[in-house]
């Protein structure tokens, strides 16, 4: 059996700092991609509203013609004079107003004319301006003299010399040339800050998935114990290798029933011991099993005493246990036990000692018989003495109390059923062998024939003590067809008894029937006898059924068994039956006839 390997962490443990590790991993991410989506859009929301501020203040006509205005003198002019110029008001003023980083504005080579600093007046702007100055907007994300920004650089046009164009396809070709250019830009900084406001839900969400995460990795854990019943991964591993083994290794049939009704175990073994197909994973209650097993787990029984049934063709002895992990209820489990072979050498070992019993009864006379043989042969009376052992001779050494006993020629059945008149006498029953009977062969097995001769003797007897006649009694006959290759012996059994009553034939037949209050002894099988000779029966082919189901005061019921191949031929052949030799229905009538009266 291997054993367990103890770990360093539990399973479950490390379960669930793998979810807490990857939840954490999941929410990190989603808000880094959630911040960068939200950066993202903030910069381009000051991208767009640069690009707008930048064409407002390239249309404006005073600049655009304070701009071509410088663009003609040769030359650019001094700082101090651009200072104080308007482009470098108007400018000042649109950034003020829109709290851009810089609004600056340049002539058609890059040089300053507007900006934010006075002293770079005059000088050429810090990034490329070819673009805008070859006529296309562009927006931008650089870092200039001022920082880094998210900007826009928009080209100026010189005023136009003819009226305005009629549709706004035509604005460009009236459209003087390019004299300079316009860049407004916004603080990255500022953006940072317009992130570090918006970043706070972002955090609260990102917190609040974490905190959900970790609830439910701890309900997960909790629920994987509960299920696990707090089993490692190799504690489970090693205990099913070990249900396999154990479950398809007993000869015992093994049935589990979960705590919710369902069938989660049935071995090979319960399989074969009741005839059945795997039922593992059908409801309990309604699968198709012997009721006498579902009693077993009734919600007010606890750990019931065995019972035996008849089930698939055997006898079997049932119990059920109800099954705790510590305090979870886990159902039941049913043992089955097959008691089929201990039942035949019962039935045996009865037939064993009730001829030995029979045997101890006549041990007398045969002192008495041999006494008497002496006593003639010291008196000279040698006739006399050969005449007492012919008579021995012809009636057999013993003298069963049992009418008729010269018909049955099987030395088998005679000494059977010779030991079951014995004890029959013991109860004041007689029992008699019927005229109709006739065997040829010889048993050929003895084991079947007990089991259902002895069965239906026994209960005839029993019925027969329990009735109300006067004159207690038990008829039997015994029919073979030795001469063919069947081999089928034919058993007639009445009694004196009361008969079935109120009962159908068939309910006699059911498990668990008895017409006595207590059995015989503690595991003697009470009620099952019946159903049993009827399962072996019909397994070789035949049947037990009732012939007559009697009537109060007598006769009672007549059973009538066929079963074949347990009669051999005997060594001679056997004999011719004789004419009007009755079949095992025709003996049954005869046999109501005769005990009738």
């Amino acid at each position: 059996m291997p054993r367990f390997t103890k770990v360093s962490m539990r399973f479950s443990t490390q379960t669930l700092l793998l979810q807490l590790g990857v939840v954490l991993l999941v929410v990190l991410l989603s808000g880094a991609v959630h911040a960068w989506l939200v950066y993202e859009r903030i910069g381009d929301e000051a991208e767009n509203q640069a690009l707008t501020l930048a064409r407002t203040v390239a249309a404006d006509p005073n600049i655009r013609e304070d701009v071509q205005a410088i663009s003609k003198e040769e030359g650019t002019p001094p700082a101090s004079v651009l200072a104080a110029g308007p482009l470098q008001a108007a400018a000042e003023a649109a950034r003020i107003r829109t709290g851009a980083l810089f609004v600056v504005i340049t002539d058609e080579t890059g040089l300053r004319l507007a900006h934010p600093e006075i002293a770079r007046l005059g000088e050429r702007v810090s990034t490329d301006p070819s673009v805008a100055l070859a006529g296309q907007e562009i927006t931008t994300r650089n870092t200039g003299t001022l920082g880094p920004s998210a900007g826009a650089k928009v080209p100026v046009y010189a005023p136009a010399s003819a009226p305005s164009p009629a549709s706004a396809s035509d604005a460009a070709a009236t459209q003087g040339p390019i004299v300079g250019e316009v860049s407004v830009g916004y603080s990255m900084e500022s953006l940072s800050k317009s992130l570090a406001q918006d970043i706070v839900p972002i955090a609260l969400t990102a917190g609040g998935a974490l905190l959900a995460g970790v609830l439910a990795s701890f309900l997960l854990r909790a629920r994987l114990q509960r299920l696990t019943l707090g089993l490692e991964p190799e504690e489970i591993s090693t205990l099913v290798h070990d249900q396999v083994a154990v479950l398809q290794g007993v000869d015992e049939g093994v049935i589990g029933i979960a705590a919710d009704g369902r069938i989660s175990v049935f071995n090979a073994a319960a399989a074969r011991l009741l005839d059945l197909p795997d039922a593992t994973g059908q409801d309990w209650t309604t699968a198709n099993v012997p009721g006498q097993l579902k009693q077993l787990t009734r919600p007010a029984a606890r750990d019931a005493e065995a019972v035996e049934l008849v089930a698939g063709g055997r006898v079997l002895v049932a119990s059920a246990r109800k099954a705790w992990h510590r305090k979870e209820d886990l159902g039941w489990v049913v043992m089955l036990r097959d008691r089929t072979e201990l039942q035949q050498l019962t039935r045996q070992l009865d037939a064993v000692g009730t001829m030995s019993t029979a045997l101890r009864a006549q041990r007398h006379e045969f002192a008495n018989q041999l006494h008497t043989i002496a006593g003639f042969m010291s008196i000279g009376q040698h006739e006399q003495a050969k005449e007492y052992l012919a008579r021995i001779s012809a009636t057999g050494p013993l003298k069963f109390p049992v009418e008729q006993a010269e018909l049955l020629q099987d030395t088998y059945l005679q000494a059977f059923v010779g030991a079951k008149s014995v004890e029959a006498s013991e109860r004041g029953v007689a029992l008699r062998i019927g005229p109709e009977t006739l065997v040829r062969g010889h048993v050929a097995d003895p084991q079947d024939v007990t089991t259902v001769l002895g069965n239906l003797i026994d209960n005839a007897v029993s019925a027969a003590v329990a009735g109300s006649a006067s004159e207690r009694w038990v008829e039997l006959e015994l029919l073979d067809d030795a001469g063919q290759d069947s081999g089928t012996l034919h058993i007639v059994v009445g009694d004196s008894g009361d008969g079935l009553g109120g009962l159908e034939p068939e309910e006699v037949f059911a498990e668990g029937f008895t017409t006595s209050e207590q059995p015989v002894r503690p595991g003697a099988g009470q009620g099952l006898g019946l159903a049993l000779v009827r399962q072996l029966a019909r397994r070789r082919g035949g049947d037990v059924r009732v012939l007559e189901t009697g009537r109060k005061g007598g006769p009672g019921a007549v059973f009538m068994a066929t079963i074949p191949g347990v009669m051999g031929r005997a060594a001679d052949g056997g004999a011719e039956a004789p004419t009007g030799t009755a079949s095992g229905t025709e003996a049954g009538t005869t046999m109501r006839e005769d005990s009738s009266g």
